[in-house]
């Protein structure tokens, strides 16, 4: 996991992002961030692309959540969501090309009680 807890900066190199625990609502991790997708017109991070389950990387699963949903907490050098397992599994599913899929961005914002970020 990056070490993000050793800066007091509001700004971070998404390399530092990339690794980092997503706490649910319980408290305990859910899933970590793999990487993130950035609107190439607004500079806007869109989502995290978040990894769950598998051990040591191998059968991992990958689901992009939206990047409002998280935020960042100090104490835990993580991000805290209120989104569950059951959601993220429950998500629309993605076809290829899915991030240049109005439709399925809207699904997936409202499945997950999100604001639009292109709006």
């Amino acid at each position: 996991m990056p070490d993000t807890a050793q800066t007091n900066s509001a700004v971070i190199s998404s390399d530092r992002v990339n690794g980092t625990e997503v706490y649910g609502v319980e408290g305990g991790s859910i899933g970590h961030i793999d990487h993130l997708l950035i609107d190439k017109k607004t500079g806007r991070i869109t989502y995290a692309m978040m990894g769950f389950g598998g051990f040591m990387g191998l059968g991992e699963d990958y689901y992009p959540i939206p990047w409002a949903k998280l935020d960042y907490d100090p104490g835990l050098a993580g991000y805290r969501t209120d989104i569950t397992r059951e959601q993220i599994e429950g998500a629309p599913e993605r076809r290829d090309g899915w991030y240049d899929d109005r439709k399925w961005e809207e699904a997936t914002y409202a499945h997950y009680g999100a604001p639009y970020y292109w709006i």
